[in-house]
């Protein structure tokens, strides 16, 4: 099983600068090298495989928290499932991953949602895009300061709280503000629920 970010930036033709293009590229080139593990395309499209699908839903999150730093943001879908033909580019590659990412990535707009997921099982993914749903209505929201705070706890999650702040630069009280104005606690709790869905699909 592997695992396909399907996305765009969400109306990018307002944005006044266009170096968000170039900081998308940097934020995608963490998880991988392009053209065979991302490509940005058409402008604003973006799209990445991420090889252990457990780790999907913490790197879609991750995407989402950098481009709010941005004051961007974007539309995702996240596509499980099997890899069938490798292309030299993402965009070449094939299989049931590839199909659901882009299938559920088309209906987004008319959802009016900015995060779904699709493994092609009904309860499974029932059960997760109500919760996704529901991360939302906070996620959707993030100012500049929660997103700094939530990209650098999923990056460092060994470091306490005291240490997050010298990272920050700010002190262990704000960051334990910081932490309870993002729903970060609850960022968690989805991340290993999802896991464990995951690793159950899996081994079936």
């Amino acid at each position: 099983m592997t695992s396909v970010i399907t996305g765009d930036i969400i109306d990018s033709r307002k944005q006044e600068s266009k170096n968000w293009v170039e900081d998308l590229k940097k934020i995608l080139s963490r998880f991988g090298t392009s053209p065979n593990d991302w490509e940005v395309y058409r402008g604003d499209e973006f799209q990445i495989e991420i090889k252990n699908p457990e780790e999907a839903l913490c790197i879609a999150i991750l995407i989402k928290a950098y481009l709010r730093i941005l004051k961007l943001d974007a539309r995702m879908s996240i596509g499980f499932g099997d890899k069938t033909y490798n292309g030299e580019k993402i965009s070449e590659s094939y299989g049931t991953a590839f199909i659901h990412s882009g299938e559920l990535f088309e209906t987004l707009k008319k959802q009016k949602v900015t995060l779904a997921m699709r493994t092609g099982n009904a309860l499974t993914d029932e059960k997760m895009n109500l919760m996704i749903q529901l991360a939302l209505t906070f996620m959707d929201s993030w100012l500049v300061q929660s997103a700094e705070f939530v990209v650098k706890a999923i990056e460092n999650p060994a470091l306490s709280q005291e240490e997050l702040g010298q990272k920050l630069g700010i002190n262990q009280a704000a960051v334990s503000r910081r932490q309870k104005r993002a729903h970060f606690d609850l960022v968690l709790h989805l991340d290993r629920y999802f896991r464990t869905e995951i690793k159950q699909l899996k081994a079936l």
